[in-house]
Order: C-alpha cells, then structure tokens, then sequence
C-alpha cells in the first residue's frame, strides 16, 4: 500500500499512533542511539534529579512522528525532510502516548507537506510539540 500523493493532501488531515512506552523501549533506545544517560536507565540516579524517576529519551517520544508519517499519513514512501521539536514534560516508563499529526500546509509545486506534531500523555497533558517537512510520495 502506497502512501497518499501531495494531490491526495490537505490542510487538517489528521493521524495519530499511540503507544506505551516501557523500560524495555528506553533500553532498546539507549542502545541504538548510544545515549546512556543516566536520567533514563538508572533509577537511583534518577532519584536525585528534578524527575524523581526515571524518564524516556525526548528523541524517543519525538520518533513517534516518524511512525505516523512513514506509516499513516502520509504513509509509506514519504521522505521525512525535517523536525522541530520542543519537550514542555517528561515522559515517565509506562506512560501511554498518543503521537498526532495534522497537515498545516500542502505545497503541491515543490512536492512538500508542513505538519504540525504533538504528543500528549494519558493525563492530557501535551508532552512534545513541533513541526514537520515530508516529501510525500510521488504518484
């Protein structure tokens, strides 16, 4: 199944994935991206921090809009060309997040799509907000 083409977008689209996000997914994280952070995977140390706890890589909860956008919308083929993110909280182990994808702007002559993404907790608090540039796929 094929992505949705620039000509099949428009602004207020919406996608979302939602997702737990567990000490198994943090390690997993860790190490793939090499970020050994104590404030994410030791829990004594994590202890003396501002979090009390330990809390999920922000680039963890940020790759949650890669899932939506390579998978959903506007799904597969597209070509992720740029983020922004801003982290506003934490993301604690087992926290459920909902990542969410919303089209702000099609630019059919150069083929892009400006997103705006955000992902919210269990609670309703919003997590991480930002923006996106894709490539969608071609026709």
């Amino acid at each position: 199944m094929k992505g949705r083409t620039i000509t099949q977008l428009q602004a207020g689209d919406r996608a979302e994935f939602t997702k737990t996000v567990t000490a198994h997914d943090v390690l997993l994280f860790a190490g793939v991206s090499g970020d050994h952070n104590p404030v994410h995977l030791d829990e004594t140390y994590a202890q003396s921090t501002m979090f009390k706890t330990r809390i999920a890589h922000g680039m963890l909860v940020g790759s949650l809009f890669s899932t939506v956008l390579g998978t959903q919308l506007p799904g597969e083929g597209t070509i992720y060309l740029g983020q922004d993110l801003k982290f506003l909280r934490p993301v604690y182990l087992d926290d459920v997040i909902t990542a969410v994808v919303i089209v702000s702007e099609v630019i059919p002559e150069k083929n892009r799509v400006r997103l705006e993404t955000s992902a919210v907790n269990q609670h309703g608090e919003t997590v991480v907000t930002g923006s996106a540039l894709v490539m969608p796929p071609k026709a």
